[in-house]
């Protein structure tokens, strides 16, 4: 792991208005689950302000494990994740909620649900459970379908859009919690290509003029390396390189980490990997 990381769990950033900065880290980490003992072990894990970071590996590695921790729908059998230094054990659900959102793997929505209805979902966090939808709501839900955009979809059937379209839907569910920190599980899984393409720019656009902080889980390491500030490479459940992508993809990485020989270039948007063989 990168010794950056571990300088940065010390530091405390703050924008130019005073604010101290939105920051996920994690710490002492042992995460696994009742029946399958230990799973993932990190010493020192940071998602840094406004930035995107991605979490790459094969398949079993402990990607999504770790994320689930992140978000704290995870309990970690040891360690602490902390947000802007406080342990996001302290924090209330609705609290947590109004920080920190997460879209995992698989979502399920009533069929009839439309796309604007799905977000509104989203602002669940800012008020209570009997209270009527307010003019922030309603802003809040109008920012958040353009922000993805399907406002164009806005009173269609989540049961009627393609697997695409549904994700984008998803995401602006989460963007309607108006949060600070933004988590994402595999979010182009079975996605054709166009719409991969489609998700990963909004994600980015987020990071770029809206200031979140974005953790995503990615298969496509290209993908990952033209979109991501930072990647943190796992194997085997621990982190084995943290950095920029044009310092971490090299072809030692995808030699020891995803078991494939290849050439790595560097074009305008970062490195270009080039598979040539299984090892």
């Amino acid at each position: 792991m990168s010794t950056g990381m571990n300088d940065e769990l010390n530091e405390e950033t703050s924008d130019e208005t005073g604010k101290r900065a939105s920051e996920l880290f994690g710490e002492e980490l042992a995460i696994g689950y009742p029946n399958s003992g230990i799973i993932v072990e990190c010493d020192s894990i940071v998602l840094p302000k406004g930035e995107i970071t991605a979490l790459v590996g094969p398949n079993g590695s402990g990607k999504s494990t770790l994320l689930r921790a992140l978000s704290r729908e995870l309990d970690p059998e040891n360690g602490a994740v902390r947000l802007d230094g406080e342990d996001i054990q302290a924090f209330g659900t609705k609290e947590l909620a109004r920080k920190l959102g997460l879209l995992s793997q698989e979502n399920e929505s009533p069929g009839g649900l439309t796309v604007e209805e799905l977000a509104y979902y989203g602002r669940y966090p800012h008020r209570g459970f009997f209270e009527s939808k307010t003019s922030e709501d309603h802003q809040a839900v109008e920012t958040a379908l353009e922000r993805a955009g399907v406002t164009h979809l806005r009173d269609e059937a989540m049961n009627s859009l393609s697997g695409g379209q549904r994700q984008l839907a998803w995401i602006a569910m989460v963007l309607a919690q108006e949060t600070d920190v933004l988590l994402l599980d595999e979010p182009t899984t079975y996605l054709d290509l166009r719409h991969q393409l489609r998700v990963l720019e909004v994600v980015q656009t987020l990071a770029r003029e809206e200031d979140l902080t974005i953790g995503i889980v990615l298969h496509d390491i290209s993908q990952a390396a033209r979109y991501a500030d930072n990647l943190v490479a796992l194997r085997d459940g621990e982190p084995y390189d943290w950095g920029p992508p044009d310092e971490v993809v090299t072809e030692e990485l995808l030699a020891d980490v995803f078991g494939v020989e290849a050439t790595v270039g560097l074009g305008p948007d970062g490195p270009i990997v080039n598979p040539q063989q299984p090892l």
